[in-house]
């Protein structure tokens, strides 16, 4: 062997001592096993102690609620909880409506800014171009490129709005466009209105929503809100121009088909609705009176007590066709039965019958055996007599 390689065999090993030397106690314990009889303990993890001020990182929950309600009452969720002042009544909260809608409409129209009548609010202008009176939601749509140059250009913007009535009527309006409304995904569910016209004096509003292609690529010429309603493009495009409360309004060039998808048929030939009646000569929704509304209610009780007594008498006879039927089953259960007994009994008799047979042939085979035996007996001694 070399010198050198001697030298670098001793080096190592004097290595290997230095750091044997150097592990703990408790270390050669454990890998020796050495432990005195000992059971030791498995060691505490210890965790990183946290910077002063160190928060822990929670959860990605999307964008917090931008618009908020006082909620309290279902009524009360129709109001921008910034400027409400307590519930108004009927005539306060249609007069409300039908001029925040003209403001809308016209400040649209003036800026050449494209919006369209949605859902109950397109269905009061099939009627009869007005608002349902009964119907506290009003609903507009943008598109999705309006939708943004709305919050780039006209965010936060105070329109003082005054009627052609004798005296005009003077009302300030808030165009408050939702940050979330980027977002043009559902996402939490928190802000699924992206924008509102509101009414400063009482908080009323008219909700915005914008339509987008959100899945271009899949779904090519579908337009979406975050309320997951959908359009086509041949649904939405070209726009009708009409009238509605009086001012120029815009509505779906398929809004016939996007009514009866949206609330069925029957809502565009019902007369009778949530206290009101049309009336086809003044072509109104009309208030029903308290005496309209008490007949209404008694004849409601009388068509739930027929409806009542029918279900009964269906039930009754659904019970006698039960127990007719039950009776049927029983019936043939024990039609069954008595064929099965008869069958069993006829089977008895026959293998009763075999076995008497059998018996009787076994009786004469052993008669003749016996008879046989005794005339064997009988010739055996006169067959030795001759031997």
């Amino acid at each position: 062997m070399r010198p050198i390689q001697t030298i670098i065999i001793l080096v190592t090993f004097l290595c290997f001592l230095i750091d044997a030397a150097t592990i703990p106690e408790e270390h050669r314990k454990r890998s020796s096993g050495d432990t005195n009889g000992k059971r030791l303990e498995p060691r505490e993890k210890t965790r990183r102690p946290r910077k002063p001020g160190h928060k822990r990182k929670k959860k990605d929950e999307g964008m917090p609620k931008y618009f908020h309600e006082p909620g309290r009452t279902q009524l009360g969720n129709h109001y921008d909880s910034r400027y409400h002042h307590g519930i108004q009544d009927y005539a306060d909260r249609k007069d409300t409506q039908m001029h925040m809608l003209r403001a809308y409409l016209t400040f649209f129209h003036v800026n050449h800014i494209e919006t369209w009548l949605a859902h109950g609010t397109l269905l009061g202008w099939w009627w009869n171009g007005k608002m349902l009176p009964w119907d506290w939601d009003i609903d507009t749509q943008v598109s999705g490129s309006t939708l943004k140059y709305l919050g780039e250009h006209w965010n936060q913007t105070h329109y003082d709005y005054v009627s052609n009535d004798n005296p005009p009527v003077k009302r300030t309006y808030l165009l408050d466009i939702n940050p979330a409304s980027i977002e043009r995904e559902r996402g939490n569910g928190n802000n699924i209105i992206d924008a509102r016209w509101i009414d400063t004096r009482n908080g009323l509003y008219i909700d915005i929503t914008g339509l987008s292609e959100t899945h271009p690529d899949d779904q090519p010429g579908v337009w979406a809100c975050k309320n997951y309603h959908r359009y086509h493009t041949t649904d939405l495009y070209p726009m009708r121009e009409t009238m509605y409360e009086g001012v120029i309004a815009k509505v779906p060039y398929a809004y016939d088909r996007i009514l009866t998808q949206e609330y069925e048929e029957k809502a565009l030939v019902l007369t009778d609705y949530q206290g009101h009646r049309w009336d086809p000569i003044v072509k109104e929704w009309l208030q029903k009176s308290e005496e309209e509304l008490e007949e209404d209610r008694k004849e409601k009780e009388a068509a739930d007590r027929i409806k009542e007594a029918q279900k009964k008498r269906e039930e009754e006879k659904k019970e006698e066709a039960d127990k007719r039927e039950a009776t049927k089953k029983e019936k043939k259960i024990q039609e069954q039965e008595r064929k099965d007994n008869k069958k069993a009994e006829k089977e008895k008799e026959q293998a009763d019958q075999k076995a008497e047979v059998r018996r009787l042939k076994e009786q004469q085979f052993l008669m003749r055996e016996k008879s046989k035996k005794k005339e064997d007996e009988e010739q055996q001694p006169q067959t030795r007599k001759q031997w």
